[in-house]
């Protein structure tokens, strides 16, 4: 498994798409795995997505490999109805997915995040 997830911080919709766009044709072109992009509209949208805890929870399972939610709870000393709750928040956004059996893990090796703090434009 060498995927790679981007995470970043684009404020212009716009160009958010554009660089999907690009990404989609390039991985049609060349058959090759482009990664994948997740991608928030603000520094607090990303930090209300990705806490402290959901952090620590991604690093643990790529450590881990495939687990179940109890065996995550465990390595990482927090209760199993927390760990439910950050794990599904991190499904639904799609930086852990489940396996056939049930387990839960990241699906990428590496995970970047990619962010310039710039002054908000005016509308």
């Amino acid at each position: 498994m060498n995927r790679t997830a981007t995470i970043r911080i684009e404020r212009d919709t716009r160009l958010a798409l554009a660089r999907g766009a690009r990404g989609f044709a390039r991985a049609w072109r060349t058959g090759k795995d482009q990664g994948s992009e997740f991608t928030f509209e603000s520094p607090a949208a990303l930090f209300r997505s990705l806490t402290p805890a959901r952090w620590e929870a991604i690093e643990r399972l790529q450590a881990l490999g495939p687990s179940t939610l109890r065996g995550l709870a465990r390595a990482l000393e927090r209760d199993v109805k927390s760990v439910h709750r950050d794990v599904h928040a991190l499904i639904e956004i799609g930086l852990v997915t489940k396996d056939s059996k049930g387990s839960v893990l990241v699906p990428f090796s590496r995970i970047r995040t990619e962010f310039d703090l710039q002054p908000k434009q005016a509308a």
